[in-house]
């Protein structure tokens, strides 16, 4: 299992204690300091059957900065957003995991978390 963390985000920290509580094995990617590139944010946004815009955080400066509410939400745009996205890491909803099953979910409640534990 892999979990994609901010350390200073409290839905992180929260995913990786329900994580260690089960006892899970697992790899923690900070993702901030370690950005995806563009073809690993592309598969879990396929396993996560999203486009990118859907897992932005838009109310993030940069995104202002960037005017990321006024781009195109089209398959044509799909890679702009993900460059974006991949360039300025804290735009991506967190935390991510993907099971190694390869099942891969945006983890913002407890529920969300435990549906991937053993």
């Amino acid at each position: 299992m892999e979990i994609w963390v901010n350390p200073r985000c409290s839905k992180c920290r929260s995913a990786v204690s329900l994580l260690d509580e089960a006892g899970v094995a697992y790899t923690v990617r900070r993702y901030l300091d370690e950005p995806p590139t563009p073809a690993e944010l592309d598969a879990v946004l396929q396993r996560l059957g999203l486009d990118p815009w859907d897992i932005t955080r838009t109310g993030e400066k940069v995104a202002a900065e960037l005017g990321l509410k006024s781009w195109p939400r089209t398959p044509d745009a799909r890679s702009r957003w993900i460059d974006a996205l991949t360039a300025n890491p804290t735009l991506i909803q967190r935390p991510i995991i993907t099971a190694d099953d390869g099942t891969t979910l945006i983890a913002r409640d407890e529920e969300s978390v435990r549906s991937l534990l053993p």
